[in-house]
C-alpha cells in the first residue's frame, strides 16, 4: 500500500482492518436483527406455555428463562461490539485469552479471514486487487485532503458562532 509519507510509522494494513470491521459489524448486525426477530415469538410463546402448562420441575417461568438463557448465549456469540475492544486496545494482547468459544461469529469470520490472508500471501489477483484499491483510496484522500480541512473550518466556525449565541443571549 502506497503511504502519503513513507518514512512514516503508518500500518500499512490499519485500512483494511478497518474495512473488515465495518462488513464484521454489518454481518453481525444482520445476525442480530434475525436473533431479536426469531426471539420475540419464542419468548412469547414460552412465556404463554409457562402461564398454561405446569413445568416439569415446578419453576415458574423455566421455559420463558430457558429462552432467556439462550438469547443471552446468542448475544454473546454474536459480540456485536467486539471491533470496539481491537481498537481501543490495538497493539495490547486479547483480554479473552485462548479459551474463546470456537463458534462465535468473531472465529467463523476470522477463520475464513484466514484463508483470505493466505490466498493474498500467495501474490497473484488479490494482491493485485488490493494493490489498485489502495492506490485509489489513497489518491481519493490526497484529493479530498485540503477540502476535508476546509469543512472541518466551516464546521468549527459555525459551531463557534451557535456557541456564542447560546452563551450570549439576545439584548433587548
Amino acid at each position: 500500500m502506497a503511504n502519503p509519507d513513507p518514512g512514516s510509522n503508518i500500518d500499512p494494513h490499519a485500512r483494511w482492518r478497518f474495512l473488515r470491521d465495518v462488513i464484521y459489524f454489518q454481518l453481525k448486525l444482520i445476525l442480530g436483527n434475525l436473533q431479536n426477530f426469531l426471539l420475540l415469538p419464542v419468548s412469547i410463546g414460552a412465556a404463554v406455555m409457562d402461564l398454561v402448562m405446569k413445568s416439569s420441575t415446578g419453576r415458574e417461568g423455566e421455559r420463558f428463562y430457558w429462552v432467556l438463557r439462550w438469547g443471552r448465549h446468542t448475544d454473546e456469540m454474536i459480540d456485536i461490539y467486539s471491533a470496539i475492544g481491537g481498537y481501543e486496545h490495538e497493539g495490547e494482547p486479547d483480554r479473552g485469552g485462548a479459551m474463546k468459544a470456537q463458534y462465535t461469529v468473531d472465529s467463523v469470520l476470522a477463520r475464513i479471514e484466514g484463508v483470505i490472508v493466505r490466498e493474498y500471501e500467495k501474490g497473484g489477483t488479490a494482491a493485485s486487487v488490493k494493490g489498485a484499491v489502495d492506490k485509489a483510496i489513497d489518491e481519493m484522500q490526497a484529493k479530498t485532503g485540503t477540502a476535508g480541512d476546509r469543512a472541518n473550518a466551516i464546521i468549527r466556525t459555525a459551531t463557534d458562532k451557535l456557541r456564542d449565541k447560546i452563551d450570549k443571549p439576545p439584548q433587548p
